[in-house]
């Protein structure tokens, strides 16, 4: 499994409208590409524990975008529809983060670690 994470806050000066046309591309994007085997997002809340004091750069949003293979990740970065949020996204991202990560079971997590 591969995970295409996204950590995102969009500029506070967004407007309705802009908001609004970001959000319908990323449902077209979730929705029209073939590639992604499961897809979520999040809000960041704080939770009180130590990490949230730690965290350096904090964003607001969170996708996580999964594929079969690096394969499937390739073919939704070059899809239409994911060029279309791209665009988006570069122009309202206040801050972002984007990493792609082999994932593996936690149980088989001694794979990845050792």
């Amino acid at each position: 499994m591969v995970a295409h994470v996204v950590l995102f806050t969009p500029r506070a000066s967004m407007t309705h409208d802009e908001r609004a046309t970001f959000v319908g591309a990323l449902e077209a994007a979730l929705r029209d590409i073939p590639a992604i085997a499961r897809a979520s997002v999040g809000r960041r809340f704080l939770s009180g524990r130590p990490y949230d004091a730690i965290t350096t750069t904090a964003y607001e949003f969170v996708a996580v975008i999964e594929f079969a293979s690096r394969a499937d990740l390739l073919a939704y970065l070059d899809h239409p529809a994911h060029e279309t949020l791209a665009r988006q996204f570069y122009l309202h991202a206040e801050r972002a983060a984007a990493y792609d990560i082999d994932m593996v079971d936690g149980a088989d997590a001694r794979q990845l670690l050792s």
